[in-house]
């Protein structure tokens, strides 16, 4: 008896802690709620302004606008406005919505590092791919889709919406534990800093890329590929303070 008691409080403390992880506020748009603040969100757009953005390796920010509550890159900066949050992360919870152009690529990047010989954000920082699977010119591979880990871990399911339609995607990073989320349900899971992925580093593009996936904390990023892509509702929750 003690034993079956002892097993539910665990099992109760485990969905408690689960179900704090993974909650998002479905309000009003770039906000927060009193119970989210309580939570330790923290919105990374206001709707109005990209004050937490700049240009990677850049000061400030060209290549985007902000316009009815949305953040777009516009896909016509040369060379590319690849963006990056003002602050770093490192165990936490981000979540946001998106929509992409026709034939449109991207990416949301995370413990992104700067530096000499960092011509990229994904020089150094894991991708959550994204991509206008419907019409996209060049045939792809599993490891390409949306949701994937870039050219490392494919997603296990696809439930992306139809183009001109917003997706919701969370990425949680705790303590090298990454889980990949596209509308509501887990499509990626893969744990940094392994065996395993150090082999599939070694087998994949980024074999060439010395500092790739090695830093435990850096800047979000997302990337500007040349195409239009909108995001709204940004905000990420600090695991562990």
């Amino acid at each position: 008896m003690r034993f079956f008691v002892l097993f539910v409080v665990v099992l109760l403390l485990t969905a408690c802690r689960s179900k704090q992880i993974v909650s998002t506020y479905r309000g009003g748009p770039n906000t927060l709620s009193p119970g989210e603040r309580a939570l330790g969100w923290e919105l990374l757009f206001d709707g109005k302004s990209m004050d937490e953005w700049r240009v990677f390796n850049e000061d400030g920010i060209r290549g985007w606008e902000v316009k009815e509550g949305l953040m777009t890159a516009l896909g016509t900066s040369s060379p590319s406005a690849d963006i990056i949050t003002r602050d770093t992360f490192n165990h936490f919870e981000l979540s946001l919505e998106w929509r992409v152009s026709e034939r449109g690529n991207s990416g949301i990047f995370y413990n992104v590092r700067e530096g000499e010989g960092m011509k990229a954000v994904y020089y150094t920082g894991p991708e959550y791919q994204i991509l206008d699977e419907e019409s996209y010119l060049n045939e792809i591979e599993d490891w390409q889709r949306t949701a994937a880990n870039y050219a490392m871990h494919a997603p296990k399911i696809h439930v992306q919406k139809p183009r001109g339609t917003f997706n919701l995607s969370r990425i949680i990073v705790d303590e090298g534990h990454v889980q990949h989320w596209l509308n509501d349900r887990l499509v990626v899971s893969y744990t940094l800093w392994t065996d395993e992925w150090e082999s599939l580093k070694q087998k994949s593009k980024w074999m060439g890329f010395p500092d790739y996936g090695i830093y435990q904390s850096g800047h979000i990023g997302i990337q500007d590929h040349g195409n239009q892509i909108q995001f709204r509702n940004i905000k990420i929750r600090r695991l562990y303070r």
